[in-house]
C-alpha cells in the first residue's frame, strides 16, 4: 500500500501530463498493485452477497484519467483508485460496496481513504420511492444503520428541510432530507497499512449489508 499512496501523493504535487509520461511505470506499478487488492475485495463481497455475483474488475473500476470536457478542473488525472461493488456494474446506480484510496490532504468531497456503502447522487425518481418506502415502513432501514457499527449515514449533502409532501414530525422525518444514501468509515493507517487490509475490509462491509440490500429491494 506504501507504493500505492507515495504515487498519488506524487500526482496530487504533480497533476500534468508530462510529470505523468516521465512516470507511466509508476503509475502501472501502482495500479497494478491496487487491482489486485480490488480483485480480491470483489471475490470476497460476492461471497456475502449474493446480489454482486458476476462481476469482474473492469466492471467495478475506473479510468484513472479524468473527463474534464465539463469541469472547472482542468488537472488530467484522478488523485485516488477506487472500487465500487455494485450490484449491475458501477454505472447502474444500484447501491454497492465502495473501497476508496487516497492522500489525506486531497480536497476532494469524498477523499481520504474510505468505505462507504450505499448510493451517490440516485436518480429522482430512485429517491421518491425511498422516500415513499420510508413513509410507511421505516423501520427494517433504522435496524440496518444502527447494525453498521462504526460506520456514518452521510448528511453533507442533505436538504435543509423535510421535502413538501412528507410529514415533519415522522418517526423517520430526518431520512427524508437524504439526497444520498452512504454510509461511511474512514480507513485508518493501522488498517491500511495492514497485512489483513483485505479481511478487515470484507468484516467492515459485512456490517452494512443490509442496508445495501435494503436500498436495492427498494429499487425492485
Amino acid at each position: 500500500m506504501e507504493e500505492i499512496i507515495t504515487f498519488l501523493t506524487n500526482v496530487l504535487h504533480n497533476n500534468n501530463r508530462e510529470w505523468f509520461h516521465e512516470h507511466k511505470q509508476e503509475y502501472q506499478s501502482a495500479q497494478a498493485k491496487f487491482n489486485a487488492i480490488a480483485e480480491q475485495i470483489i471475490d470476497g463481497v460476492q461471497r456475502f452477497d449474493p446480489d454482486m455475483q458476476g462481476l469482474t474488475l473492469k466492471d467495478c473500476t475506473y479510468r484513472f484519467y479524468r473527463d474534464t470536457r465539463f469541469s472547472a478542473d482542468k488537472t488530467p488525472y484522478k488523485t485516488h483508485f477506487g472500487v465500487f461493488v455494485c450490484k449491475g456494474g458501477k454505472k447502474s446506480m444500484l447501491s454497492g460496496y465502495y473501497f476508496q484510496v487516497q492522500p489525506r490532504e486531497s480536497e476532494d468531497y469524498f477523499s481520504g481513504n474510505m468505505l462507504c456503502t450505499g448510493m451517490y447522487m440516485p436518480f429522482p425518481e430512485t429517491l421518491k420511492t425511498i422516500r415513499e418506502e420510508i413513509l410507511y415502513n421505516g423501520e427494517p432501514l433504522s435496524e440496518a444503520i444502527k447494525k453498521a457499527k462504526g460506520f456514518t449515514l452521510d448528511t453533507g449533502r442533505n436538504m435543509k428541510r423535510v421535502p413538501n409532501g412528507y410529514p415533519k414530525d415522522h418517526a423517520y422525518a430526518e431520512f427524508f432530507k437524504q439526497r444520498d444514501w452512504l454510509l461511511v468509515k474512514e480507513v485508518d493507517d493501522k488498517h491500511l497499512y495492514s497485512p489483513n487490509l483485505v479481511e478487515w475490509v470484507l468484516d467492515e462491509f459485512k456490517k452494512t449489508k443490509d442496508f445495501c440490500q435494503w436500498l436495492n429491494q427498494v429499487e425492485r
